[in-house]
């Protein structure tokens, strides 16, 4: 009876041991990201001495970051559902040419001003609704119905402008790239609103939590009556709008509307996610994680462009950092890309 008694007592030992060393890798992965972006700007400080805390590149920092930012904000709650959107570099690139066409500029008559803008935003709002409906209804993963609508944005962005991109001439629109408040960028003002209205959808409303619940195991809200599918088309309806406003974005900072400007946002985008501290898995992380995900990102780049590293290489070494998180996320479950 004794040995019972023991084995029993050493196993609650193990477990509570086991427990607390859970505990504590788990707040050292959660605080892990912001050491890092500590540690970066500690490098870069010492490398580049004050240039690298100039007011006028703290200014381009903020500017950089504007548009990793706002991608990476949609993208965030895609992958707390455990799912994958590979539609971003075609959805941003559309409107950001549809944005060209849809103000005063050099290819048509058109002048719809600050609705053209809601206009183009809101093209890519259904492109997310369409993703996440055909995803649920048809029960297709939602990586291959996102790369299908990518290509079927890169052509419609295409055939807006017929080959030739539209130059924006509406003075309003090219001021606002111009434009600072506080020494801060409006453009970089418009993705802080965005990062803002996420986190209070995030933290404060049903669906927020409904977000965390599907993304950890969606039989359990299922079980309790929640819609699932209700809550994974207006993930990928949301995602659509934020990927909307970095595509008007990228179009008034560039002045001209061509599909390039949605070139390349993906993968970064969906690193700086991860190595913020959301989980590929779904259920963990969420918009403040990628904030520090998308800072890491943007002054790694920055701090290597001050220094003069080869574009090349800054590129392989985004990969090696992409590879890194995606590992790192896999060590802490399996992830789910068909969901």
């Amino acid at each position: 009876m004794e040995e019972k008694n023991q084995a029993a007592l050493d196993i609650r030992e193990e477990f509570a041991a086991k427990v607390k060393a859970d505990n504590r890798k788990e707040k050292l992965m959660k605080w892990a990201p912001v050491g890092v972006l500590a540690a970066l700007i500690l490098v870069f400080c010492i490398l580049k001495g004050r240039s690298f805390l100039s007011l006028s590149n703290l200014v381009s920092i903020l500017n950089q970051w504007s548009l990793p930012l706002l991608v990476a904000l949609g993208l965030t709650f895609v992958i707390m559902i455990g799912s994958i959107d590979l539609s971003i570099d075609g959805t941003v690139g559309m409107v950001g040419s549809l944005t060209a066409i849809f103000v005063a500029n050099s290819k048509n008559t058109v002048n719809l001003g600050v609705l053209g803008l809601l206009l183009a935003i809101l093209c890519s709002v259904v492109v997310g609704f369409l993703i996440g409906v055909i995803h649920v209804k048809f029960k297709i993963p939602s990586f291959m119905v996102s790369f299908a609508f990518m290509n079927i944005c890169i052509g419609i962005g295409m055939l807006s402008y017929s080959g030739k991109p539209a130059t924006i001439r509406d003075p309003l629109m090219t001021a606002i790239p111009k434009a600072s408040f506080l020494g801060v960028p409006v453009i970089t003002w418009i993705a802080i609103a965005v990062l803002v209205l996420c986190y209070y959808i995030q933290e404060y409303t049903p669906f927020g939590r409904h977000v965390y619940a599907v993304g950890t195991d969606e039989t359990i809200p299922k079980a309790v009556g929640i819609n699932v599918n209700k809550v994974k088309i207006k993930v990928f309806t949301l995602a659509g709008f934020c990927y909307g406003v970095a595509g008007v974005i990228g179009a008034l900072r560039l002045g001209q509307g061509q599909i390039a400007i949605g070139t390349d946002q993906m993968f970064p985008a969906q690193a700086a996610v991860v190595i913020g501290g959301t989980a590929l898995t779904g259920g963990k992380g969420g918009v403040m994680n990628t904030v520090v995900g998308t800072l890491i990102m943007t002054v790694l780049i920055n701090g290597l462009t001050m220094m003069g590293v080869d574009p090349n290489i800054k590129t392989g070494i985004q990969g090696v950092i992409i590879l890194a998180a995606v590992i790192l996320t896999i060590k802490h479950g399996s992830a789910v890309i068909s969901k």
